[in-house]
C-alpha cells in the first residue's frame, strides 16, 4: 500500500511474485515516489497548506507513506506534529527512515509496517489529521479503510484523501515524431488493467466519505503543469512513468507503438526520453477533506 498514482501498476501483479520480483518492484515503485515527491513538492504543499484545520494538528497519521512525500511535506507544514507512517512495503519504510534522520526528524516520525487491506489494523492511536495520498484506491475495501479511519480519529479530526487522475503526461501531443499520439495510445491500453486490479481509481471519495459518517469540509482539484526543459528530474521521472506504463501496456499495443515506446526507453538512443527537451508534466490532484463530526 504505497503513495501510487504512478504506481497503480505494482498493485495487483505483486500478489504471488516472489520475494526477489517483489524487492525489484519495491526498488522500482520507491525511485518513482521520490522523484514524485520532488517534482510535485510545490503542488504537495499547497494541499497541505489549504486543508481546513481548525488548529494546527499534533498526531498524524500517513496512511500508505510510500516513501515520504506526504509525511516530510505534513511535518514541515506543523513544525509541532508528529507522524506514524504506515505501509506494507518494509523498503518503502526504511527509505523514509533514512530522509527522517537525514534531515534530523527521525525523533518526529514513527513506522508502522502494515497491510491495510487486513481486518484488523494496529494500533495507530488517536490521530487529528489522517492523510492518504494516492492511496485509498489500492485498497481491495475502501469502505472498511473508512470505518477504521472514522474510528480512530479524534472528535473533529480531519481525514484528507488526495488522489492524481492516473499517470501524468510528459510527451507534447504530436511526438514521437514517427508516432504522434503515442502517449494517450499507451494510457488507453493500461485501462483494462487498471479496470481489474484498481477499480477505485478515479472514483469520487466525497459520497464514499458521507457515507461512512464523515462531514465532508471540502474538495479542492489542482492543476498541475510542470515545463520540464530545465529539470532533469522530469525527465527521469517521465522514463519512470513510461517504463511501467510498457509493463501494463505492452499486449494491448499494436507493434509500431511498442517499437516507438522502446525508442523512447532506450537510453543509449538519440530518441530516448532523456534527451528531450519538450517535455512536461500535467495531470490534476483532487483532495477531500472531511471531518468527523
Amino acid at each position: 500500500m504505497t503513495h501510487a498514482h504512478p504506481h497503480t501498476l505494482h498493485h495487483g501483479a505483486q500478489r504471488g511474485h516472489h520475494h526477489h520480483q517483489q524487492q525489484q518492484d519495491d526498488a522500482g515503485q520507491a525511485e518513482i515516489l521520490d522523484l514524485d515527491a520532488e517534482v510535485l513538492a510545490e503542488h504537495i504543499a499547497a494541499i497541505t497548506a489549504w486543508l481546513p484545520l481548525k488548529t494546527s494538528p499534533r498526531q498524524i497519521v500517513d496512511l500508505g507513506c510510500g516513501t515520504g512525500a506526504g509525511t516530510f511535506a505534513l511535518l514541515n507544514r506543523f513544525p509541532e506534529a508528529h507522524v506514524i507512517a504506515v505501509d506494507a512495503s518494509l523498503g518503502h519504510l526504511q527509505r523514509l527512515r533514512q530522509k527522517a534522520c537525514a534531515q534530523e526528524a527521525d525523533d518526529r516520525v514513527r513506522t508502522v509496517q502494515a497491510d491495510l487491506d487486513a481486518t484488523d489494523w494496529p494500533d495507530l492511536g488517536t490521530p487529528d489529521l489522517v492523510w492518504a495520498s494516492a492511496s485509498m484506491h489500492h485498497m481491495a475495501d475502501p469502505d472498511h479503510a473508512l470505518r477504521n479511519v472514522h474510528d480512530m480519529l479524534a472528535p473533529g479530526g480531519l481525514f484528507a484523501v488526495v488522489e492524481l487522475a492516473g499517470f501524468p503526461r510528459f510527451l507534447p501531443e504530436n511526438a514521437p515524431e514517427d508516432r504522434p499520439g503515442l502517449e494517450d495510445r499507451c494510457h488507453a491500453a493500461t485501462e483494462h488493467f487498471h479496470a481489474e486490479h484498481v477499480p477505485h481509481r478515479g472514483a469520487d471519495w466525497g459520497p464514499m466519505l458521507i457515507a461512512a459518517g464523515f462531514t465532508l469540509e471540502g474538495e479542492r482539484t489542482i492543476a498541475v503543469n510542470i515545463e520540464g526543459s530545465d529539470s532533469e528530474a522530469i525527465g527521469r521521472y517521465a522514463f519512470s512513468s513510461l517504463l511501467r506504463i510498457r509493463g501494463a501496456a505492452a499486449q494491448a499495443l499494436p507493434a509500431a507503438d511498442l517499437a516507438a515506446l522502446d525508442r523512447l526507453l532506450d537510453t543509449d538512443s538519440p530518441h530516448s526520453i532523456l534527451r528531450r527537451d519538450d517535455l512536461s508534466v500535467r495531470t490534476e490532484r483532487t483532495v477531500w477533506a472531511a471531518r468527523l463530526s
